[in-house]
């Protein structure tokens, strides 16, 4: 009873105490709209929303975020503004959903806020594959759709919107060829095709360029890929073959042997990508008979029968047929024809002959013949026709030609040898032989033979008969006679008679007579029957011309045989030619203070050495002639004094022209004139002078460029060689600049200040002094002094002196000064006033205006106290100011330019290092809890930056936690070690010695992250332990090696069939004597959740069996599925011994027990005060992550784990437990506690298997315990939210 009664008085304590607190409670901030909308592409470090919330009591708030998603943002504690911290990507993620807590430093409260991420157009379409090819035939239709290419775009919108384009195609001649359609990336034939004539390969670049998007900017940005295809064009038949190597031409000799090659044709098919073979065959012959043939696969031609050019001919012209063996488009054979010329040799096979001859000369008639008959006149020489021809059929032949008989020295035969067909003459070679009065006739043979084959000889007689005939000729007095005539004489002037004689009486007063050549009778001729010569044309006889001339006279009498005389004919000279000079012009150059020499050269065609042909030479009077003097007779033209360029007239630019004259002394005299132009070249012999001799100008300061003065000079030189006249400046300091140009007379110096300088009345000097040079090219010089006075201007602007940069630590709080400007004028008088221009940050390296300080205008620079410094924000501020100088009178009162500080912000270790949460559930099994095994990892980030920004990870702390939920400590079983992936810091958990995997539970590993500044976090890791006995054993029916081979196969397919990770411990072959085969092969693994459950061969069996994953393991030899047998462990009598008294201890217990029970109430109403107990116990608050379950039971879920009872308890109900309970009845209820973030929705989630309730009201069993502790918690707040698994990175789940 009295422990009823201190039940009821804690109950009354604890009322009043809830009373007290609510009447003092202060009511905690609360949340508005949780949902917001970020670009995906806004800036790290850009403002991405403002959390909104509200306390009634006016209270300040502090803002914090917490969860996995929280590593992306970084609040503003005070004011609540949520900027980026890291890139987001809406294409992993559509939302985010950090948790959110406020605070109005008395209470707490926390929400989930859900960011969706709007799309920014951040990925380019990626074609589906890596290229296209293709072939088609090269007749394939105009229009016809090639090849369809696709490519997908992450984004949404217009920006995932794919539009296609042929950038270009290779060969560029086929860019006409092709088109493709923008929105369905179809590639259709735009043009014919054609293998031989175009080409037979394309490749086409083809890009996909999406529609373009924005979101964060207002710049639409669009993005591209390239994609090749390529086109093989299959070429079809539809072109004859083409002979190669035409036109065909070959020789063979006519005593060629049968079958003998000639020369071998070659048709190739013009379609390249068939090449069909070719059949040849002759057609045609330009002779009959078949004297060739070919060979019908490889076209040679041979001999076909023997062959006699004789017969044929030279030249036999043979039409070849090559034909394609397949057939084309069209389904015939196409074929080509082309001509082979073969020439015949000749062979030297025929004896030479002679013929007659009869009929016409363009077609006689000529017959073999070997009686010839001839006649000639006595003392006759020459030929004797006879009408012979000799011939030889050879077409190569050399026929020599011989006489025999009595009288053969007196005659020769004609020709002697030959190579053609000839004819046959005979010559008279001794006439005074050949005498009528003792000869009548004469009889002789001439004999034909083949010199290159002297057997083959032939004989001929002829029969000369001998005439009487006129035997003597006309002859002259002299062999040569020597005429003389003048010049020009006129036509028909006699120059002599001249006869000749003939002693036969037949020829008295019967000669005729003619000059010879025929040419010489342009100008001379001769009476036929007189033999007088005269003057023919008075005009051609010109001595300057032709002085002598040679005829023949020539005699015949009345039968023809003539006499000649030579006449030499010479001209005697009259004056009729004038002096011609050599040249048409003479142009010379001469310098004006040179001596001048020029011959002057004049011939005359008249007869040398007479007066006819003798010069004088002279100059015809002009304005500078008397400036000149020649040598009448040498004609040597010199100068008479000096020249003087500058006498001349300056429009004559130094020209002086003269006209010589050259006369002859001929009667009546001849002369010739000519033109001579001497340059008279300037010389520089003049300097330059200036106008006046002293020039005084006056000029204001500070005018850049102003212009002074100018001075004036000439130089008398006529050239622009000698009188172009530069200006320089000797003195003023660099301070003025001259410009010279040319004027009407001479050339002007403008005088004026350098355009980069500005001349100072405040400075050293207020009056210059400057010599003017005036030199012409040849350096000749003059000088001038130029006085230069410099007049006040007030027009000094300030200039800034540079200072800086400073350094300023960031949140600094100093009032004074922490960097300035300052700025000088030369002016005595001034007032210097700074005024800012512009202000930027540098944050996250951009430039950005700001505030974060104030320029007084004194030039000091203070911080803004409105502004925090952050160097994790911005790190360094650049200032830009303008100083005026108030008392300016004229001109600019600024300085030119701005002046510009740099102050950088100092980094100091203010932030600690932040965990980046991870979603990963971290199991460690016996086979991998050995020595220095990673069995899970954590990962951080500091915002500072450099030695501050470096992180160390520690473990602390190792507690375990049972299945009875009772919690130990542990000594350091694992260590951390450091390593850095990009800008985030990893720490790597290890072992530290082999786990003791019989303890069964989870091990709460705390890692501390340390900055080098000692500023720390913390976290807690959860690392689940799966003992043997879910190891699983798999025996296959196919040998070690093959299960080795297939194990990424094997393990594929028993993650598709489990939906578990599957980690292979050992494959060994099965070697023990109950095998059911040999050569089986054990495969002992473990198939693990993500949540580090894991499934007992029962499970895995289970769901090995459906239909559609034991066919595909069947095919890998799978055969059979056990548990891996425990190893055995040794028999110890001892232990026998304590279990016996152990046994007797629990039948003792046993019946106290059963007498107990007895005396308790009925079941029922201890199952209620036990679940009205645990419904106390899972009332949660805020902060509470868990609700307690009830251990003790033996109950499994189907995916096997830790046993633990999962009662699904209803929170409403009463809490009732009545006077009579006793102490047992009072169960202490342990929950398992899980991180809170096992409540989050992941990827790769997996389902917990429920059994369904019973039919009395019973709460679902779990048969997995760890199952059951996630459906406690998934109850939690009545969350009706599905239960989920975990990744664990400790084993790879790719295939997952």
């Amino acid at each position: 009873m009295s422990f009823d009664m201190g039940g009821i008085t804690g109950s009354i304590l604890l009322c009043l105490l809830c009373l007290i607190s609510l009447a003092n409670a202060n009511i905690g901030p609360s949340f508005g709209d949780p949902f917001f909308e970020v670009c995906e592409d806004t800036p790290i470090g850009e403002l991405a929303f403002t959390i909104r919330a509200s306390d009634p009591e006016g209270d300040p708030l502090t803002f914090t975020l917490s969860g996995p998603d929280a590593g992306y943002f970084r609040v503003n504690q005070n004011t609540g503004q949520v900027y980026v911290r890291r890139t987001l990507d809406r294409e992993s993620g559509t939302v985010l959903k950090p948790v959110a807590t406020v605070s109005d430093g008395f209470t707490s409260r926390e929400q989930e806020l859900s960011i969706v991420l709007n799309d920014a157009n951040d990925n380019k379409p990626i074609f589906q594959q890596a290229s296209y090819d293709f072939s088609y035939p090269e007749n394939t239709p105009v229009g016809t759709s090639l090849f369809k290419v696709h490519a997908t775009d992450a984004d949404t919108s217009n920006a995932g919107v794919v539009q296609y384009r042929i950038d270009s195609v290779t060969p560029e001649a086929g860019v006409s060829l092709f088109s493709i359609v923008p929105a369905t990336g179809v590639v259709s034939l735009a043009g014919s095709l054609d293998y031989n004539g175009l080409s037979g390969f394309y490749q086409l670049k083809i890009i996909a360029t999406d529609g373009g998007g924005k979101c964060y900017s207002d710049n639409i940005i669009s993005h591209s890929s390239i994609v090749f295809g390529f086109i093989t064009v299959e070429d079809i038949p539809d072109l004859d073959p083409q002979f190669v190597g035409a036109p065909y031409v070959a020789s063979v000799k006519e005593d060629a042997a049968v079958d003998q090659s000639v020369i071998r044709v070659t048709a190739l098919d013009q379609d390249k990508g068939i090449n069909d073979a070719m059949v040849y065959t002759i057609e045609a012959s330009t002779v009959e008979g078949n004297q060739f043939k070919i060979s019908r696969t490889d076209g040679i031609i041979s001999v076909a029968s023997p062959l006699d050019r004789e017969a044929i001919g030279d030249t036999v012209t043979l039409t070849v047929k090559a034909t394609e063996s397949q057939p084309n488009i069209n389904g015939g054979l196409a074929s080509t024809t082309t001509d082979v010329q073969i020439n015949i040799i000749d062979v030297n096979d025929n004896p030479p002959l002679f013929y007659k001859c009869e009929g016409p000369e363009d077609k006689p008639v000529c017959v073999i013949a070997t009686q010839f008959t001839g006649e000639v006149f006595e003392h006759t020489t020459g030929s004797i026709p006879i009408n012979m021809m000799v011939r030889d059929l050879d077409k190569t032949r050399r026929t020599q030609l011989t006489l025999q008989g009595a009288e053969k020295d007196m005659f020769s035969v004609e020709p002697a040898s030959t190579t053609s067909d000839s004819v046959v003459q005979l010559l008279v070679k001794q006439p005074d032989k050949l005498d009528f009065e003792k000869i009548q006739q004469t009889v002789l043979q001439v004999i034909a033979t083949d010199e290159d084959k002297p057997t083959f000889s032939t004989t001929a007689t002829v029969t000369i008969t001998i005439k009487d005939a006129n035997d003597n000729s006309p002859t002259f007095p002299q062999d040569t006679y020597k005429l003389t005539v003048a010049e020009h004489s006129p036509a028909g002037t006699t120059i002599a008679t001249i006869v000749a004689e003939d002693p036969d009486t037949m020829d008295q007063d019967q000669i005729t007579y003619k000059l010879l050549p025929e040419s010489i009778h342009l100008y001379f001729d001769v009476e036929p029957t007189t033999g007088a010569v005269y003057v023919k044309n008075e005009t051609l006889l010109d001595r300057e011309v032709r002085s002598l001339y040679s005829a023949t006279l020539q005699a015949r009498d009345t039968g023809g045989k003539p006499g000649t005389t030579v006449l030499e004919i010479t001209l005697t000279d009259i004056n009729d030619q004038a002096p011609v000079f050599n040249r048409e012009s003479y142009l010379e150059f001469v310098p004006e203070d040179g001596q001048f020499e020029l011959q002057i050269t004049a011939t005359d065609a008249d007869e040398t050495d007479s007066a006819n042909s003798q010069i004088v030479y002279g100059i015809k009077p002009s304005e500078y002639s008397s400036n000149f003097t020649i040598n009448p007779d040498t004609g040597v033209l010199r100068n008479q004094g000096t020249l003087d360029r500058e006498a001349l007239n300056p429009d004559l630019d130094g020209r002086i022209e003269l006209i010589v004259t050259a006369t002859d002394k001929g009667s009546p005299p001849l002369s010739s004139t000519v033109p001579v132009i001497i340059n008279v070249e300037d010389v520089n012999d003049n300097v330059p002078e200036f106008e006046a001799s002293f020039y005084t100008f006056s000029v204001q300061e500070g005018v850049k460029g102003a212009k002074v003065g100018s001075v004036y000079a000439r130089d008398m030189d006529q050239t622009v060689d000698f009188n172009r006249i530069s200006f320089s400046i000797n003195g003023g300091f660099g301070s003025f600049i001259i410009r010279s140009s040319a004027v009407k007379q001479g050339y002007k110096g403008e005088i004026s200040v350098d355009p980069d300088i500005e001349l100072d009345y405040e400075g050293s000097r207020k009056h210059y002094t400057l010599q003017v040079e005036a030199a012409d090219l040849e350096g000749e010089t003059a000088s001038v002094t130029v006085e230069v006075k410099v007049v006040d201007v007030n027009d000094e602007r300030p200039e800034f002196v540079p200072t800086g940069p400073f350094t300023v630590k960031e949140n600094t709080t100093i009032a004074g000064s922490v960097g300035y400007f300052e700025a000088k004028d030369k002016d005595g008088n001034n007032s210097l006033i700074y005024e800012l221009e512009s202000m930027t940050c540098k944050c996250n390296d951009s430039w950005t205006p700001c505030s974060s300080f104030i320029l007084e205008p004194t030039g000091e620079i203070i911080v803004n106290p409105a502004k925090e410094l952050d160097y994790e924000q911005c790190d360094q501020v650049l200032i830009e100011a303008q100083v005026v100088d108030k008392f300016t009178e004229k001109g600019w009162n600024n300085s030119a330019t701005t002046g510009e500080v740099v102050i950088n912000i100092e980094d100091v270790n203010d932030n600690a290092p932040e965990f980046i949460h991870t979603k990963s559930t971290f199991v460690v099994v016996s086979e991998s809890a050995s020595l220095g095994t990673q069995v899970a990892e954590v990962t951080a980030t500091d915002r500072d930056s450099g030695k501050n920004g470096e992180i160390n990870f520690k473990v602390t702390l190792v507690r375990f936690v049972d299945l009875n939920n009772v919690t130990s400590d542990k000594k350091l079983l694992f260590t951390a070690v450091t390593t850095q992936r990009q800008d985030i810091y990893v720490g790597l958990i290890q072992t530290t010695e082999p786990l003791d995997l019989t303890l069964q539970g989870k091990y709460l590993v705390t890692v501390t992250a340390t900055d080098t500044g000692g500023l720390s976090a913390h976290t807690v890791l959860e690392i689940l332990t799966v003992d043997q006995s879910y190891k699983v054993e798999l025996e296959f029916t196919t040998s070690e090696a093959e299960v080795e081979r297939d194990r990424d196969e094997i393990v594929r397919a028993l993650t598709a069939a489990t939906s578990a990770a599957v980690q292979i411990i050992t494959i060994r072959s099965n070697s023990a004597p109950e095998s059911r085969a040999e050569g089986n092969t054990i495969v002992e693994a473990y198939f693990i959740y993500p949540n580090g459950t894991a499934l007992d061969s029962a499970e895995v069996e289970k769901k090995l069996s459906s239909p559609q994953h034991y066919l595909v393991l069947g095919q890998l030899g799978l055969m059979n599925i056990g548990k891996a047998p425990e190893p055995e462990k040794e028999l110890d009598s001892m232990k026998f011994i304590l279990l016996g008294m152990v046994a007797g201890l629990i039948i003792v217990l046993a019946v106290l027990t059963t007498s107990l029970m007895c005396t308790r109430r009925n079941f029922k109403r201890k199952l209620k005060a036990a679940k009205a107990m645990n419904s106390a116990s899972m009332v949660t608050y805020d902060n509470q992550k868990s609700g307690p379950v009830v251990p003790g039971t033996n109950k499994y879920t189907m995916e096997g784990a830790n046993p633990v009872l999962n009662l699904n308890i209803d929170t409403t109900m009463i809490l009732d437990m009545d006077e009579e309970s006793s102490d047992v009845d009072k169960v202490s209820l342990n929950s398992l506690e899980y991180n809170e973030d096992m409540d989050r929705e992941t990827t790769n989630g997996m389902h917990v298997i429920m059994e369904e309730e019973g039919d009395d009201g019973e709460p679902p069993e779990y048969i997995e315990p760890l199952g059951a502790a996630l459906a406690q918690l998934g109850q939690k707040k009545g969350s009706n939210k599905a239960q989920r698994g975990y990744t664990n990175p400790a084993f790879n789940t790719t295939d997952l």
